[in-house]
C-alpha cells in the first residue's frame, strides 16, 4: 500500500515538471504567436569613419599633492577636463570639483630614484 502511494506521488510529479516543461518550451500553445528562427546568423558591425567631436571633453586625474597623515601617505588627485583639438593637442585644461584620494601604509610606499 505503502508503494502504490509512493508510486502515484512520484508520476504525479513526473506529470507536473512534464507540464511546466511544455508550456516553458517555444512549441506550447503560450508561445505560439512568438516566431523562433532556427538559424542564428550573428549582426556584422560595420566600421563607422567619425571623427569623435573636438569640443567634449575628456576625464583625466592628476596627482595635485602628497601629505603623510598618522603614518599614512595620502595621494591626493584632482580631476580635470582636458580638449584637445584635431591634431591631438591640448588646447584648454580646466580643474573641475571632483578629487580623489588613496592611502596607504608608509612601509608599503616604494620610494624611485
Amino acid at each position: 500500500m505503502k508503494l502504490a502511494s509512493h508510486f502515484t506521488t512520484f508520476l504525479f510529479l513526473c506529470v507536473i515538471v512534464a507540464l511546466v516543461a511544455y508550456l516553458d518550451s517555444p512549441y506550447s500553445f503560450i508561445h505560439s504567436q512568438y516566431s523562433y528562427s532556427t538559424i542564428s546568423e550573428p549582426a556584422a558591425a560595420q566600421p563607422v569613419d567619425v571623427e569623435p567631436p573636438t569640443d567634449v571633453p575628456v576625464l583625466e586625474y592628476k596627482l595635485d599633492d602628497i601629505k603623510k597623515m598618522n603614518g599614512y601617505f595620502v595621494e591626493i588627485y584632482q580631476e580635470y577636463e582636458v580638449y584637445y583639438d584635431e591634431a591631438g593637442k591640448v588646447v584648454k585644461r580646466e580643474p573641475t570639483s571632483k578629487t580623489e584620494s588613496v592611502r596607504y601604509w608608509e612601509e608599503d610606499r616604494k620610494i624611485e630614484p
